[in-house]
């Protein structure tokens, strides 16, 4: 069973390695009792405390703690809705990736092999006002394929089968966004061919039980 000091330990290492900054992101692990955790609202990453760690139901409705749960809360709970591999979501402002996201380019193209062996397509959603119903709906064209996802002139989101596979999503596509960024300004980066792709896509599925749709 997830514990709510796993989650302050994932929240303290978003801080620490830059993904927010000030109170930006929020954290959600599923529990065993059907309810979720998720960090408060106006916290600092850097210092959550197990205190700042709420309980709620699959409504948003506050089932144990004091304070105000993630504004976007509905974000997390529209990915464990529909989808119920997914025990936990992070999201957070990761410089390079929210780069991307807001200069509205995805990170879907074939360059990296680990890339799409472990994380396959990276969608960028649709631009959605945060803590609106239309945020966690920019996600729907994309969230059976894909368990990450830029979000247009926002930042990302990273769900995983346990924190730890979110968290480590996140810092995956960070250093991803990295790599093509510096990748771009020594010429632009080279795609795999088409032949050898495919053959990414068996051993992702096969291997990583990534299914990648080839359009």
């Amino acid at each position: 069973m997830v514990s709510k000091k796993e989650i302050v330990e994932i929240a303290h290492r978003v801080y620490r390695n830059g993904f927010v900054a000030a109170y930006d992101g929020n954290i959600s692990a599923a529990t065993k009792s059907g309810t979720f955790y998720i960090t408060r609202s106006a916290v600092n990453k850097g210092d959550v405390t197990e205190d700042d760690i709420l309980e709620i139901s699959s409504e948003g409705k506050v089932v144990s703690g004091q304070g105000k749960p993630s504004t976007e809360n509905k974000l997390h709970l529209f990915i464990y809705k529909n989808r119920p591999d997914v025990k936990a979501v992070v999201h957070c402002h990761p410089i390079f990736a929210t780069a991307f996201a807001a200069a509205g380019i995805a990170i879907d193209k074939p360059v990296l092999p680990e890339v799409i062996l472990t994380l396959g397509k990276i969608p960028l959603c649709n631009y959605a006002t945060p803590s609106t119903d239309e945020l966690h709906l920019s996600l729907k064209p994309y969230i059976k394929n894909s368990s990450l996802f830029l979000l247009s002139n926002h930042g990302a989101v990273a769900a995983g089968k346990n924190l730890k596979d979110a968290y480590y999503k996140m810092e995956k596509l960070e250093h991803t966004a990295k790599t093509l960024f510096l990748a771009k300004q020594l010429g632009g980066e080279r795609l795999i061919s088409e032949e050898k792709l495919k053959e990414l896509y068996s051993i992702a599925e096969s291997t990583y039980g990534i299914k990648i749709s080839e359009d």
